[in-house]
């Protein structure tokens, strides 16, 4: 349970860590803009054609509305908004992910820089570094995709595959958000993507209290916008912190 809350509170407190060291915030800018303009733009236009839609079907604008219409459109507004909040989520994390992987990736150098003191820096030149950014962010949309779509055909079992499938998925949502953080200075190394995998389980309850919070923090709108260059920050110290790094696991994962 300790490592866990060790791994919960880890975003937290790198807060400080971002914010002591400029170099940090000025790259941050421009990814920060970017996933601005396209979370805002996927919420704000999705929000707006679901409640035309809503509206047009339960012909509230044309009606004496009563209480159970009143009802059943507030608990459909309800359940709609959280649904939309989860598509912008997945769509935030596809789109965003791909499009600002140089520039999460140049936080992510500079940060080892600092908590190496530049004694495990992996440099490359600007096309190579977008270029295997871009493929890492790509091979973990498919991984996510694809176990998505495997926990999602649970739902096909009566009763027991929604239970199974809700507590798989948060356990899944948890393991790869940590991953997505940690993933960083793994791909400057090199490592297969199967290597990946096995070095962030190697954290454990780290791995999965880490996960839960970079989860939440990525759930929740305009937050996830702003805690996401920090948390590229928080998963790149802790990358170094933690187990990932011992000399165990890198010996079993050399750079390529």
């Amino acid at each position: 349970m300790k490592d866990f809350l060790f791994g919960f509170s880890y975003p937290f407190r790198s807060l400080r860590f971002f914010f002591s060291h400029t170099v940090l915030i000025k790259y941050s800018i421009a990814p920060m803009l970017i996933n601005l303009l396209i979370y805002g733009s996927v919420f704000i236009f999705s929000y707006s054609w679901f409640m035309n839609s809503l509206d047009n079907w339960l012909g509230i604008e044309n009606t004496e509305v009563g209480f159970w219409l009143k009802f059943i459109h507030t608990l459909l507004m309800i359940i709609g908004f959280l649904l939309l909040l989860f598509i912008c989520y997945l769509l935030f994390t596809i789109l965003g992910n791909i499009i600002t992987a140089p520039f999460n990736e140049e936080i992510s150098q500079r940060v080892e820089e600092i908590v190496t003191s530049g004694g495990v820096v992996h440099k490359m030149g600007f096309w190579e570094d977008a270029y295997i950014s871009i493929k890492g962010e790509i091979q973990k949309l498919l991984f996510y995709l694809i176990i998505l779509l495997l926990i999602f055909c649970l739902n096909i079992i009566p009763v027991a595959g929604s239970v199974l499938a809700t507590a798989i998925g948060v356990i899944f949502s948890c393991f790869y958000n940590a991953l997505d953080f940690l993933d960083y200075p793994m791909t400057r190394k090199k490592m297969k993507f199967r290597e990946k995998l096995k070095v962030t389980g190697k954290g454990r309850l780290v791995t999965y209290g880490f996960g839960l919070s970079a989860f939440l923090m990525m759930f929740l709108p305009i937050v996830n916008v702003f805690m996401k260059p920090i948390l590229v920050a928080a998963g790149t110290s802790l990358y170094y912190e933690k187990y990932y790094h011992s000399p165990e696991i890198q010996e079993q994962f050399p750079a390529s």
